[in-house]
């Protein structure tokens, strides 16, 4: 998602935004961080929809297994996934754009 809006180069780029944006949604950021992250996601259309579904996803699965007990390492192994899926996905857009990852 990063590299493909227009936005001034002191901003924080949509890659790393998304990687918090879990830990937004769970209530685990710093206020400080927290202002950075809704700053970032009232300009980027991409990410306010990423934020959107993973929001949606959060609450759809604590309506229907919130009385389930949480291994402890769920969280990590989730975030961990998603984050070899974004880098997959980076690798193929760059692929079709005909530029290297990263």
């Amino acid at each position: 998602m990063s590299g493909g809006h227009d936005k001034p180069e002191k901003d924080t780029p949509c890659s790393e935004m998304l990687d918090q944006i879990y830990v937004y949604i769970d209530g685990e950021l710093g206020e400080g961080d927290c202002e950075q992250v809704r700053e970032h996601l009232s300009g980027c259309n991409p990410c306010l929809d990423e934020y959107g579904l993973e929001e949606a996803v959060k609450k759809l699965v604590a309506k229907h297994c919130g009385c389930d007990p949480v291994p402890l390492d769920l969280r990590d192994k989730v975030l961990g996934r998603l984050a070899r899926a974004r880098e997959e996905q980076l690798a193929r857009e760059a692929k079709a754009a005909g530029t290297p990852p990263g």
